[in-house]
């Protein structure tokens, strides 16, 4: 099955499509002011369990260095603009989408 991405920046959602076609929808924080999270086309590059810090139970980086789709910490910032410009989600959400996605999954981010 072919997965794909897509993060809508002003309804701070990510949507998980398969073949095309949604299959999932999940509450984000995403950047704040002066830490946009960038729009653009992009793929998942790594994925990481645990990778400590603020970055709660997973990492999946994306092909832009530095940004990456991440668990948080502090799940009240999920839905706001918060982030330094990474794409937040719930611990159970991140670890459900990297449950389905692989390396060289699309990602598209778009305002």
């Amino acid at each position: 099955m072919a997965y794909s991405i897509r993060i809508s920046l002003s309804a701070r959602t990510l949507s998980l499509a398969a073949n095309g076609r949604p299959v999932k929808s999940y509450p984000v924080g995403v950047g704040r002011p002066g830490h946009q999270t960038p729009p653009g086309s992009y793929t998942i590059a790594v994925k990481r369990a645990n990778p400590g810090g603020p970055f709660g139970v997973m990492w999946l980086g994306l092909s832009i260095p530095h940004y990456g789709i991440h668990g948080t910490n502090n799940p009240a910032s999920i839905g706001g603009y918060v982030s330094r410009g990474c794409v937040r989600m719930h611990n159970h959400d991140v670890l459900e989408l990297a449950g389905m996605v692989a390396i060289g999954t699309p990602v598209y981010i778009s305002q």
